[in-house]
C-alpha cells in the first residue's frame, strides 16, 4: 500500500514530477490505489483551498477514512505525542492492517516526522521512480 502525507498531498497537487507519473501509472494499473488519510486530506485543504479537487481527480487516489477504530487510535497516538491529526493518521494507516498484508510505503517532504520502524520514502530523494 502506498500512503501520501499532508507533505506528499501538496506536492501531488502542485504537479510534483515523480507523484503524478506514479499516480498516471497507478491508474493504469487494476488494483493500485494511492491511499490518502483523511485527516491528510483536510490538513492540505485547509492550507490551500480547493486543493482537493486537484487531487480527487486522479482515478489512483483513495480516500482512507477516520472510522471509530482509526479515530481512537489516531486519538491515542496524538496524545502521546507522536504528531498532529494528519501525521497520527499517515502513521496509523502505514501500520499493518488484517485487510493488507504487504508492507506499506510512507510517501512524505519530511521523513523525520516518523518513528523508526515506519518505511517512509522522501519525495524529493534521488532515485524516487527512477529520477536523478
Amino acid at each position: 500500500m502506498i500512503i501520501l502525507d499532508t507533505s506528499a498531498v501538496k506536492a501531488l497537487a502542485d504537479g510534483h514530477k515523480a507523484l503524478s507519473l506514479l499516480a498516471g501509472n497507478m491508474a493504469r494499473t487494476p488494483g493500485d490505489r494511492l491511499n490518502v488519510p483523511a485527516l491528510c486530506l483536510m490538513q492540505a485543504e485547509a492550507e490551500d483551498a480547493h486543493l482537493s479537487r486537484k487531487i480527487l481527480a486522479f482515478s489512483s487516489v483513495t480516500v482512507d477514512t477516520l472510522d471509530t477504530i482509526a479515530s481512537v487510535s489516531v486519538g491515542t497516538m496524538i496524545r502521546d505525542g507522536f504528531g498532529g491529526p494528519d501525521t497520527c493518521h499517515a502513521l496509523y494507516c502505514a501500520l499493518p492492517r488484517a485487510e493488507f498484508t504487504g508492507m506499506s510505503i510512507l510517501l512524505t517532504g519530511h521523513e523525520d516526522a516518523y518513528p523508526p520502524g515506519v518505511v517512509t520514502v522522501d519525495i524529493d530523494s534521488p532515485g524516487m521512480l527512477g529520477f536523478h
